[in-house]
């Protein structure tokens, strides 16, 4: 959530900052009602402790009363009950709660406010490729062997696919080559569960507002909710809830492989088609805790490391600072790796490096403590895909397919597979 003594002592930067995200009308809404309900929580905190400091006095000058044989004092009889003003200030402090966790996170100041039309391409990397006869990624996997759509939807329902032959091993391939690459990076290597409490999409900051987007188990099999992980950065983060995380240690650098769940569905348009989107697809997912000073180095070498798995395979990409409306709402900063798809004529995200401030740490309750001292702090957060398959796959069978249909292998995947290329059956 959000920092609630920055909201008191600067609300006006608040707001500016969510408006870029919001409608204003929208944002002076909420604060006002959070205003509002934390005045009240502070008037009752300060109630019931006055209350106790009454009783304390109270019960003193009954006991001294009891002592000098004297008539003890009649307790007043318009004071509330304790236990009265505390139900008062736990359903204050549900509701404030429930407002804050509903607010976004703070968009840093170089992002910009809109939609997708005001995201800004910032770096390219190659020319796309000059192919005079293109053939989709469907057409091109359905020819090699690499994915039965048709079986998938037998066995999933609709936005399910499996891969086969060649096409499993070069799944397989890439998935492995990633590893080798993050292990060599610094990464320690998680492999989580795919069923997760539901903390861990608060934590992340995708529940509330997104938990309709995700599979749940029904309330009888799982009592204390739980559902399908979107992506492995839900698990990694919800691993260190609670916990305070050692200085010395930070940044502390890890990465998971898992499927992805969603209940996103694929769209009719032809830029959706194959693999590109659908319930369950492949990614590994690297993410960093670090100290609030150590952030913004982060972010540029997470970056660099997701990118250059993708100039090692050869590929034509570009990179996109995101505007706050198109970014997630728990990010304060977001930059898309984006591949070009020579079918469409137009590039396809494979990968999301954020910055989330202390925005999911305040919601998970991770800190750190510095050396010597008593307080602790909120840690910061960063996390990125490296890579999402289900669109690499498709990138690299268009960008190198060739005249007679065959698929040439990027150079550093072709040990693993034992060939340079895919031919036709």
């Amino acid at each position: 959530m959000l920092d609630m003594e920055l909201i008191r002592k600067d609300r006006e930067a608040v707001a500016t900052a969510l408006a870029k995200r919001l409608d204003p009308a929208e944002v002076t809404a909420a604060l006002d009602e959070i205003g509002q309900l934390d005045r009240d929580r502070r008037a009752l905190i300060t109630e019931i402790d006055a209350e106790r400091q009454r009783r304390k006095a109270d019960a003193r000058a009954y006991a001294a009363a009891k002592r000098a044989g004297t008539e003890p004092p009649a307790p007043d009889p318009g004071r509330k009950q304790v236990a009265e003003l505390e139900a008062q200030l736990d359903e204050v402090q549900s509701r404030l709660r429930g407002r804050m966790s509903e607010l976004p996170n703070l968009p840093a100041d170089d992002v910009v406010p809109g939609g997708k039309e005001a995201n800004r391409v910032v770096k390219t990397f190659g020319a796309p490729p000059a192919i005079e006869q293109v053939r989709d990624h469907v057409e091109l996997s359905r020819m090699l062997g690499l994915v039965d759509h048709e079986r998938g939807v037998k066995l999933g329902g609709s936005g399910f696919w499996m891969y086969t032959g060649m096409g499993a091993r070069l799944e397989w391939a890439l998935l492995n080559w990633f590893i080798d690459e993050h292990v060599r990076a610094g990464y320690e290597f998680l492999l989580p569960p795919h069923l997760l409490l539901d903390t861990a999409g608060f934590a992340a900051g995708q529940f509330p507002k997104f938990y309709d987007d995700v599979y749940h188990l029904d309330r009888e099999s799982a009592p204390r909710g739980q559902f399908l992980l979107p992506t492995s950065e839900t698990a990694i983060l919800g691993a260190y809830q609670d916990e305070i995380l050692e200085t010395s240690k930070l940044p502390l650098k890890a990465f998971a492989y898992t499927p992805c769940y969603r209940r996103e569905a694929a769209g009719s348009h032809s830029d959706e088609r194959g693999t590109v989107r659908g319930h369950q697809f492949n990614k590994v997912e690297i993410f960093q805790f670090t100290l609030p000073e150590q952030a913004d180095a982060a972010l540029e070498e997470m970056l660099a490391h997701a990118e250059s798995l993708v100039e090692k395979l050869g590929l034509h990409y570009q990179r996109s600072l995101l505007s706050a409306g198109d970014a997630s709402a728990s990010m304060k900063k977001t930059l898309d790796i984006e591949v070009w798809m020579p079918s469409t004529g137009k590039y396809k995200e494979v990968s999301s490096v954020s910055w989330a401030g202390d925005y999911q740490a305040r919601r998970a309750a991770i800190r750190y403590r510095e050396p010597g001292g008593k307080q602790t702090r909120f840690v910061h957060t960063l996390n990125g895909s490296a890579l999402a398959t289900s669109r690499l796959f498709p990138a690299i069978l268009e960008q190198f397919q060739q005249p007679d249909g065959s698929v040439l292998i990027p150079e550093v995947l072709r040990d693993r597979l034992g060939t340079d290329r895919l031919t036709p059956r």
